[in-house]
């Protein structure tokens, strides 16, 4: 198996519900010398390609369908080709595509000429992610999980050859992943958390979109204990 991981960590603004956050966000880079699959393309497309180099970019994977996952997702797709028919396929959880609409369709307002906004009203992801699909890159596979909680579409990906979970933002270091300490559901995000780990071997490394890396075991260790969050914003 010839695959790596690589990180690029970028920053910038966010909005959900109307509310502006600032955000870091970690993009992984995993492939080999000739090819590579973005996961969770972040605020600068131009320093993602220059890590990605001359190699190509197989497929663009969003964790989710937040704006700050999707804002440089066409441009790391298109990596500096024209034509569209050479770019790489984005993908995305279907019950995400709400969230999809709404990013592109607010880009489509700001948009002066009219086919270039119908263009994005009408763009679609060009593979629609499944619980239990699969990707290749480098002798590596990477499969998806469906963990629906900070979106409907969430989804993990679980790589066996390279012994780690992409949490994207449904689990960060020390506590259920989020938006400036914003929850969509969390207690549905708490559930497909539990399900996700506790089959994994302790070791595996957790690589989340946000924040530091950890492993299922210290996380699966905590996870019981974030049910008094739950608890306090039912209460609220």
């Amino acid at each position: 198996m010839d695959a790596r991981i690589e990180t690029v960590v970028t920053s910038g603004k966010t909005t959900l519900d109307g509310t502006e956050y600032d955000v870091e966000n970690n993009t992984y880079i995993v492939g080999d010398d000739d090819g590579v699959i973005v996961i969770d393309p972040g605020f600068d497309s131009e320093a993602i390609l220059k890590e990605v180099g001359d190699r190509e970019v197989m497929a663009v994977i969003c964790t989710d369908g937040n704006e700050h996952h999707l804002m440089s997702a066409l441009e790391v797709a298109a990596a500096g080709e024209e034509d569209e028919e050479y770019w790489a396929p984005v993908a995305l959880h279907r019950s995400d595509r709400l969230l999809w609409r709404d990013y592109f369709g607010r880009l489509a307002k700001d948009e002066e000429d009219e086919a270039d906004a119908k263009a994005l009203r009408s763009l679609e992801p060009d593979i629609w992610l499944e619980d239990g699909g699969t990707f290749e890159i480098g002798g590596a596979q990477l499969e998806i999980m469906h963990t629906p909680g900070n979106t409907p579409g969430s989804v993990s990906i679980i790589s066996e050859q390279l012994g780690v979970l992409f949490s994207g933002d449904t689990l960060h270091r020390g506590r259920p992943g989020s938006i400036g300490g914003a929850y969509e559901d969390l207690r549905k995000q708490l559930n497909s958390i539990g399900a996700m780990l506790t089959p994994l071997p302790k070791d595996l490394r957790v690589l989340p979109a946000q924040g530091e890396e950890t492993t299922v075991g210290e996380e699966d260790a905590r996870w019981e204990s974030w049910g008094a969050l739950a608890t306090e914003r039912d209460e609220d």
